[in-house]
């Protein structure tokens, strides 16, 4: 492919950003432009010498603009080979001029869906017409410059500036390619949005698209390459893909990774009912707690595992405060997280160069439905988010002895932070806060006892003569398969026991936990976590 001279533009916009200075540096370079409605409208208003459509075609604007660009002169004139004298002999036979510049950007489909406009609004800002023109002008891209975005008018502009009024063959297929890209995600935005309206949860071709928002140094390794994509969603989830980072090196794909999981984590414990703070390493949650105010939540938090949380991700379900912000400032952190931050917590971060403090604007519905995708080879695994939450009502004491209203209390929240917990998962709580935590040990007496040696380090280094698990309650993500786990708990000094149920040997675990004298619920909900 050489460079290819622009003689005549077809420009028909949605978004008018940067038309009238694109549309008069073209007409400077001598190029006729053709256009429709508003765009024609507003490049004449502009002084821009302009075509109807209409007027090039012969042939009017029907069906309330529903057929206007249909047309043998203008995909003709996008698709006709320059170089096959087969299609210059039909163009001069069919007094069809060639196109040699598209510029669309199409109907606002997922802006209009995101609004909560009706069904037919959304059928009517379904576009024909412009898929239709880029697809046949990024299919003949040898001959045809396309452009979809205003953000590549300069790119346009220079290299014709650089060619004689022509632009490279380079820059005309990377234009293509963004070309295909976006028909791809509008057809794959209506089709997402057809399968909601009929109730399809998995329709039989599932269409992904996204934006990158940014490529990121390595993956989880230096030597894996990685980028961060956004989806579009009318009510968007609050999280990282919403939030605005005041400060900080660029995040890694850990980093995300981490305080994504972080955010959600924290985001179980709805501000009405008070401060939560999660600290996240790898994923899983270190130290989780409640308290009457975020420094003391925060504090909670961290004595749990104070080894861990150093290089630890932040994250709190409400705004920092300066206070919280001075605790947090005394451990290196690489991510804190939170809905807002008061003038004292961005003073105070700001100190920390190298820390990013990034804020959501909100904290994320847990119940909210939606769904999580994980690729496998040749294919991804599609399921619905764990929006599952367990409350009073939902637990059925089994034991001798029924749990007190604090260890209730402990219980659910000790339930609540196991979604969090990559499986098998044992949480010791007490007191509204995470005291011993066992993560994705190949069996469940193995996180328990993890869990109670990680109590036991922690109280040390606290200064506690006792381990913090005494008196306190344990709960796991799936039901005990032997007694052995529920037994290591008991050892720890456990008084109280939340889990699914569901074993054959339930009756075998109900009977050691009467022995033990502990109290024990069922839930009748697992919450495994891969």
């Amino acid at each position: 492919m050489t460079n290819t001279p622009i003689k005549r533009a077809l420009l028909s916009v949605s978004d008018k950003t940067g038309l009238i200075e694109f549309g008069k540096f073209l007409a400077d370079q001598g190029v006729e432009i053709l256009s429709t409605g508003g765009s024609a409208k507003a490049l004449a208003d502009a002084g821009v010498p302009v075509k109807e459509v209409a007027d090039h075609t012969g042939f009017p604007e029907m069906m309330d603009g529903r057929v206007k660009t249909l047309h043998p002169k203008i995909h003709g004139g996008l698709l006709a080979l320059r170089d096959n004298e087969n299609h210059v002999g039909s163009m001069e036979e069919h007094n069809i001029g060639s196109i040699d510049l598209l510029c669309v950007n199409l109907y606002p489909f997922e802006e209009t869906v995101e609004k909560g406009a009706d069904f037919a609004t959304c059928i009517e800002n379904i576009d024909i017409g412009g898929p239709a023109m880029i697809r046949s002008a990024s299919k003949n891209h040898a001959f045809v410059t396309v452009v979809v975005e205003a953000s590549d008018y300069e790119a346009v502009m220079t290299s014709m500036k650089e060619n004689d009024g022509a632009t490279s063959a380079d820059l005309r297929t990377k234009l293509a390619a963004k070309a295909f890209a976006r028909t791809g995600s509008y057809d794959a935005a209506i089709s997402a949005w057809f399968a909601d309206q009929l109730g399809e949860t998995y329709p039989d071709r599932l269409n992904i698209t996204a934006n990158k928002q940014q490529e990121l140094r390595y993956g989880e390794n230096p030597h894996q390459n990685a980028a961060f994509y956004t989806t579009r969603s009318a009510n968007p989830r609050f999280g990282i893909a919403t939030a605005t980072q005041l400060q900080g090196k660029e995040l890694s794909y850990n980093n995300l990774n981490d305080t994504d999981a972080a955010f959600e984590l924290v985001s179980e414990f709805d501000p009405k009912d008070g401060p939560a703070v999660a600290i996240i390493k790898h994923a899983n949650p270190c130290g989780v707690a409640r308290g009457e105010t975020f420094v003391e939540a925060y504090n909670k938090a961290l004595v749990c595992d104070q080894t861990s949380a150093f290089g630890g991700i932040i994250a709190l379900n409400g705004t920092l405060d300066g206070e919280t912000a001075e605790e947090i400032s005394k451990i290196f952190t690489e991510v804190v997280i939170a809905t807002d931050a008061d003038e004292k917590a961005k003073e105070i971060m700001a100190a920390k160069k190298n820390l990013r403090l990034l804020l959501t604007g909100g904290v994320a519905d847990p119940r909210e439905l939606g769904q999580t995708i994980r690729t496998v080879a040749g294919g991804y695994l599609v399921q619905n988010r764990d929006h599952g939450k367990v409350t009073l009502d939902d637990l059925k004491v089994v034991t001798k002895r029924k749990p007190s209203e604090q260890e209730l209390n402990d219980m659910l929240f000790a339930f609540t932070v196991c979604k969090h917990v990559k499986s098998n998962a044992i949480i010791y709580v007490k007191d509204g806060a995470t005291v011993g935590i066992g993560a994705g040990q190949m069996s469940r007496v193995d996180s328990a006892r993890t869990a109670a040696r990680k109590a036991i380090d922690a109280s040390e280094v606290a200064g506690l003569s006792t381990p913090m698990t005494e008196g306190s309650v344990v709960a796991s993500d799936a039901f005990f398969p032997f007694a052995d786990g529920l037994l290591s708990a008991a050892e720890a000094g456990v008084t109280a026991v939340i889990q699914p149920g569901g074993s054959i040997r339930d009756d075998e675990i109900i009977a050691a936990a009467d022995e033990q004298g502990l109290a024990m619920v069922l839930t009748g909900m697992r919450h495994f976590r891969h």
